[in-house]
């Protein structure tokens, strides 16, 4: 699906990714973790294509990245951001209307608004779809931009890939557990998805593979039980940690604090 290889990336300077290598295949949800500063929303606009690196070896689907014209980018893959405009004079309905933007010149057509709807109940936002944007709360506004990114990949292209980064902001849980099984859904029909997260417990339940930067270098890279161990974390995060097995889904289960003594891992 995607594949880039020694990506690195500075500003002024400052650099932010060093030589990563990553691979998604169609069918996989990948999280990219890490502590602040690891260069994981960047490698994000890196792989989307809103950045350009000192390598030109991002290939989607086989093919570079930069020899994809942008119509035909739009519709095989699309970004939700966590950098959004907080300040948009349009009704919800409109601003989800937005990520049907590459499938009508003027007019939208009849299947392109029962898309829209169908995305704003998928992300409970339905009933707010006549409700000035500004006008919403933090989550809402979050949840309105989701729905405008998977309104955008509705479509009969196969093999489609959504980037979120840091999608689970401001939700409260049980939104965020809604959003991420909607996400998960989508990959299950044969696309695949990348993540930024910061709670590493839901990555530890949701993901296929996780990504672990640090300082713009990969820690670590696999399945979430290869990845969440006491000492990957503590080296990662710099901070006391125990890993259990959720005596519920037997993922791996990551508590933080000081004065903290290992588990026993049972997978």
């Amino acid at each position: 699906m995607i594949r880039a290889k020694k990506i690195s990336y500075a500003h002024r300077k400052f650099r932010i990714l060093d030589q990563i290598d990553i691979s998604v295949e169609t069918g996989e949800l990948m999280v990219i973790i890490g502590p602040n500063g690891a260069g994981k929303s960047t490698l994000l606009k890196v792989l989307a294509k809103e950045s350009n690196t000192e390598t030109d070896e991002v290939y989607l689907k086989e093919k570079k990245l930069s020899n994809w014209n942008d119509r035909e980018l739009a519709l095989n893959k699309a970004k939700f951001s966590q950098e959004n405009n907080p300040d948009i004079g349009l009704l919800v309905k409109d601003i989800v209307l937005m990520g049907r933007y590459p499938y009508f010149h003027s007019v939208p057509h009849k299947k392109d608004w029962e898309i829209v709807d169908q995305m704003m109940h998928d992300t409970d936002v339905f009933r707010l779809k006549e409700r000035n944007y500004n006008s919403l709360s933090g989550g809402e506004k979050q949840r309105v931009h989701l729905a405008r990114v998977m309104a955008q990949l509705e479509n009969d292209v196969d093999s489609k890939l959504a980037f979120f980064d840091e999608p689970l902001n401001n939700l409260d849980i049980r939104h965020q557990h809604r959003i991420l099984e909607k996400i998960q859904a989508f990959v299950k029909k044969g696309n695949a998805a990348i993540l930024v997260l910061h709670d590493l417990n839901l990555t530890a339940e949701f993901a296929d593979k996780v990504l672990l930067l640090k300082k713009g270098k990969v820690v670590a890279h696999g399945k979430p039980d290869e990845i969440f161990t006491e000492e990957t974390m503590h080296k990662a995060y710099d901070f006391p940690c125990a890993v259990c097995s959720n005596p519920i889904t037997n993922c791996p289960m990551i508590i933080f604090g000081n004065n903290l003594k290992p588990c026993s891992l049972n997978f």
